[in-house]
């Protein structure tokens, strides 16, 4: 296997949740527990309850989602670091995720981080009303197929592509209207298949500019430290080093798409032969795989992950 040189940490973004998210991590790991009580003392939300019992409707909420998502990675990277000393040569989050990422490499304090993306939360569900905005993924066209589709269906209203997930897989958002045209268009080119995403607000596009703004003020009063690991961000798919670009690149990053088929292919380029999502699910260990299936991929997200960890990575 690849040695721990040319290792990168992937960090999940919304989608990736679900009940019962670390609860083992919690319960054979201090570290992992004490992860989870910073994270309730700095929000006042008792993550643990909703992280292991739920409800799902409550963790399903956006503004309680990505607090959510950003615990349990961060609850898995100490654990991981703590048992393997593994140490990534580069990082990269999916969305949400880019905000682990940042904790990971020091960029962003663990709290500063929760609390920012607590309101990046509602700050997006407030961008647009209720049920008049949407997302769907298209499998089976490509990049550029997908964007002249959006830019066909527009008529006046907000559809652009949202996600450049790899593999065939492109998620548009906007008006619900406009992605309901762009649907129909997808199927009639040929998509392999066309379906709209149980989400509350249409994320990644030019809908979210309120939120972008609102997060630009929030970053404004957020520290932003020195960090010497080359962080890939969403909105580039460049190798970011320096902690000026970073508040710009999280805002910017609400209402412009996430380019993560490239952001992969930018490790590749950069020698990175492993790569390793740490957090809840395996959303991005399935979509690296797609994207280059020659990288050697893995995820970590429970007690049973480590002793295969242990062995492959050397």
């Amino acid at each position: 296997m690849a040695s721990t040189n040319s290792v990168a940490f992937l960090f999940p973004g919304q989608g990736s949740q679900y009940v019962g998210m670390g609860k083992e991590l919690c319960e054979h790991y201090s570290v992992a527990a004490q992860a989870f009580q910073e994270a309730e003392q700095t929000l006042g939300l008792a993550l643990k309850q909703l992280c292991f019992y739920g409800p799902e409707a409550e963790l399903q909420l956006t503004e309680n989602t990505q607090p959510a998502i950003l615990a349990v990675s961060v609850a898995a990277l100490r654990v991981l670091q703590a048992e393997t000393g593994v140490q990534p040569s580069y990082v990269a989050g999916h969305s949400l995720g880019e905000y682990s990422a940042l904790v990971c490499v020091g960029a962003l304090s663990f709290s500063d981080a929760l609390k920012i993306v607590r309101e990046r939360g509602r700050l997006m569900q407030a961008a647009v009303p209720s049920g008049k905005g949407a997302m769907a993924v298209i499998l089976g066209l490509d990049m550029a197929a997908v964007s002249s589709i959006c830019k066909q269906a527009q008529d006046g209203e907000v559809v652009a592509p949202a996600n450049y997930n790899g593999g065939g897989q492109v998620v548009i958002a906007g008006s619900k209207t406009a992605v309901g045209r762009a649907m129909l268009l997808a199927k009639s080119e040929g998509a392999k298949r066309v379906v709209e995403l149980p989400v509350s607000a249409p994320f990644h596009c030019p809908l979210m500019k309120p939120a972008a703004d609102g997060l630009k003020r929030i970053l404004n009063d957020v520290t932003i430290h020195p960090f010497t690991v080359g962080v890939i961000g969403n909105v580039n798919a460049e190798v970011n080093l320096d902690p000026a670009a970073i508040k710009l690149l999280l805002s910017e990053q609400a209402m412009r798409p996430v380019r993560w088929e490239e952001s992969i292919h930018r490790l590749e380029n950069l020698g990175v032969s492993r790569m390793l999502e740490v957090g809840p699910g395996r959303v991005l260990k399935g979509l690296v795989k797609r994207i280059s299936p020659k990288i050697a991929v893995d995820a970590f997200e429970a007690p049973q992950d480590l002793a295969r960890l242990r062995n492959d990575i050397r």
